[in-house]
């Protein structure tokens, strides 16, 4: 059995200092045995004092920090809590989670900040980003326009459900910690002292800049009427209560971005070809139970909505049914249990009265509400319900199941005679965080997606080419966006690069190209080139100037020239190679290969002895803009464009940093014939 031998005092992590809030809130229970475990409250906190001090502690730290270090930051925060994660399993077990239930929520919110660590790599060494290219605003070049985004000086208050107390705080922090912005979090109380335990380890850790995270375990009433224009809300759980806040006087008067991702009516298709006997019916068997049963069905992404050929119907029945059968619902600590409990008791009692609802309308084939067994407790205190399968033959008609959701291990199996039908089922959940399709047939696939995606934020398509692979039906990933249109809440979460820029403010700047380039320390176009002096090559990483130029020796082209590279880089084009081919082609003569002017280009601005620069690993955007032809001669302006610092790997690794140098070929007439970026990795001059 379940050890519940703990009485917890859950508190406020809050300026600084962990308080209790005063009196009792919400008294706290075993999910297992439905014993008091403990009580919370967030009564008497000062959401104004609390707000304030995320935006001046810990915001104006963060702030300060580049990318790379923020990046850094998760990386080592994840390391940290990695090696503390048997305590949160432990606790964890309290919730009602089983131990695959846990480590979806423990190490799957941990992986959300090693993934959101590794993004450092695509945003520049500075405590902003800069957006896209540089826009041309006059002829002569001498005006341009460009975008930064910055780091909202707010704060990013996080509105969080009880059903992934550590997922749900880290998936959310570890985004607006990589973009500069402190998170005031506010987990559902039932589970907060989970979240709580997390936070401890985090604060002790030192890891983050104080003020960085702060903890308001309790109900947190009031804490939107403090929000101003440079926060950022966001909020996972009920559509209903999501509606509620995002029509929160506050948030309109100030325009507050407020992102909602709500409960959905999340669907999962048996392509229309899949019969019974194939690899591709038993994934959808195996899928549709683990996502019934997986955190008994308290997931925003489970699936509530099962849609199967009308001649596959009897057949997915009865096999879905076989295999639910098979779940041990009870105390996860026993062995051979795989169902633990719901989270509270207060959560049976929603789920059974949707489940009421649901049943007035259609058939229950599998489950029982009160008739089911419990393995090492008892049902009637622990938070235990029983998996059940509807079965809607008119799906069309009879719509609950399109409007009604039952957050728990509850689903809906309903026919369709056509693809279009089994679109126009799924269209019926009016938006819909995931809907996957398990079919062989690419084309299938491809029409339900492309017909389907619009009320969609994401579509797995499984079959048995990726089916081992794959993260499954209910896994949002850090790196792919999370969130749905209409009923889902219409906002969007995670999405590697895309959520961090969710909590910065992008800003439209105009002058001149010297100018732009000192404000986003990348060279511009049209920027001031003053003579390297020394060569870059000979210059260690903190010496390198943003726009210090090489103007290298020039070369001309030969016939030669284009014969050698053809026999060296076995490429005969014959557009390099037979003149008499070039009737009706844009040449007028045959032309240099594009690879030798780049190869010709690195022989012109290569310092050959040894130095700091150690290795060349890459090019980027090269483009080959005008032919160039035998006679011609070119030249290179060689520029220093952009630095990002690099961190040690272990302390005998070399101290080093990327630099990526501008490739500007130009020939006789000053025109470019060839633009690339190449990426250097420099030694720094202090190896300490």
């Amino acid at each position: 059995m379940t050890n519940n031998n703990i009485m917890i005092q859950v508190k406020n992590y809050v300026c600084g200092q962990w308080v209790a809030g005063a009196g009792s809130e919400q008294e706290l229970f075993h999910a297992i045995t439905g014993n008091t475990i403990g009580s919370v409250s967030s009564n008497g906190l000062d959401y104004k004092a609390i707000l304030e001090y995320g935006r001046t502690v810990g915001g104006a730290q963060l702030r300060k920090m580049t990318f790379q270090e923020r990046g850094r930051m998760l990386k080592a925060l994840a390391l940290h809590l990695m090696e503390r994660k048997a305590a949160y399993y432990a606790l964890s077990a309290y919730t009602g989670a089983t131990k695959i239930d846990s480590w979806i929520d423990i190490e799957g919110g941990i992986g959300n900040l090693f993934a959101n660590a590794s993004l450092r790599r695509q945003f520049p060494d500075l405590p902003y980003y800069v957006d896209g290219s540089a826009a041309p605003l006059s002829k002569n070049g001498t005006f341009i326009g460009h975008h930064i985004m910055v780091p909202k000086q707010g704060v990013a208050v996080h509105i969080n459900a009880f059903n992934f107390p550590i997922w749900g705080m880290l998936e959310k922090i570890a985004v607006n910690l990589m973009a500069g912005v402190p998170a005031v979090v506010k987990p559902s109380e039932y589970t907060s002292y989970l979240t709580e335990l997390v936070v401890k380890d985090i604060v002790d850790s030192g890891i983050l800049p104080e003020g960085a995270l702060q903890l308001v375990a309790g109900s947190g009433k009031g804490i939107i009427d403090h929000v101003t224009a440079q926060d950022v809300v966001t909020f996972t759980g009920s559509a209903f209560t999501g509606q509620k806040l995002k029509a929160h006087p506050r948030l309109i008067e100030e325009s507050v971005p407020f992102n909602l991702e709500a409960d959905s009516l999340n669907a999962m298709v048996l392509g229309q070809q899949v019969a019974p006997g194939t690899v591709e019916f038993d994934i959808f068997i195996k899928e549709v139970t683990k996502e019934i049963t997986v955190k008994a069905g308290q997931k925003c992404t489970a699936v509530r909505r099962i849609m199967v050929p009308e001649n596959y119907l009897e057949a997915a029945q009865q096999a879905i049914s076989s295999r639910l059968a098979t779940t041990t619902i009870g105390d996860p600590s026993v062995e051979g249990v795989r169902m633990g409990a719901l989270a509270t008791r207060l959560q049976v009692e929603r789920v059974r009265q949707n489940v009421e609802l649901l049943a007035q309308s259609q058939q229950i084939v599998f489950g029982d509400l009160d008739n089911f067994d419990v393995v090492g407790a008892d049902k009637n205190n622990g938070a235990f319900f029983s998996p059940i399968l509807f079965l809607n033959d008119k799906p069309f008609e009879n719509t609950a199941a399109h409007e009604i959701e039952a957050f728990g291990p509850v689903s809906t199996l309903m026919p369709y005679k056509n693809l279009d039908e089994a679109i126009a089922l799924t269209k019926l959940g009016k938006g819909s965080l995931v809907t996957s399709i398990v079919t062989a047939d690419n084309k299938e696939a491809r029409d339900f997606v492309v017909e389907a995606a619009c009320v969609n934020g994401r579509i797995l398509v499984l079959n048995a080419d990726c089916a081992k692979e794959s993260t499954g039906h209910g896994s949002p990933m850090p790196l792919l966006t999370h969130g749905g249109p209409g009923r889902a809440g219409g906002g969007e979460e995670m999405g590697g690069k895309r959520g961090v820029l969710h909590y910065l403010q992008r800003t439209a700047i105009q002058g001149h190209p010297t100018t732009i380039s000192a404000i986003t320390e990348q060279f511009q176009v049209g920027a001031a080139m003053p003579e390297a002096n020394p060569h870059v090559f000979r210059q260690h990483f903190e010496e390198l100037v943003i726009g210090d130029t090489v103007f290298t020796a020039k070369h001309t082209v030969s016939d030669a020239d284009i014969v050698n590279f053809a026999n060296v880089s076995g490429d005969n084009f014959y557009a390099h190679m037979d003149a008499t081919s070039l009737e009706g082609t844009i040449f007028e003569r045959r032309v240099a290969h594009g690879y030798f002017v780049l190869s010709k280009a690195a022989g012109l601005f290569v310092d050959p002895k040894k130095g700091p620069v150690l290795l060349n690993y890459g090019i980027e955007e090269a483009r080959f803009t005008k032919p160039v032809y035998p006679g011609a001669t070119i030249g290179v302006r060689f520029t220093v464009k952009e630095k990002i610092d690099q961190e040690k790997r272990s302390e005998d690794d070399i101290a080093k940093g990327i630099v990526k140098f501008l490739v500007d070929v130009y020939d006789e007439t000053g025109e470019t014939v060839a633009l690339a970026t190449i990426l250097t990795m420099v030694k720094k001059l202090n190896q300490d």
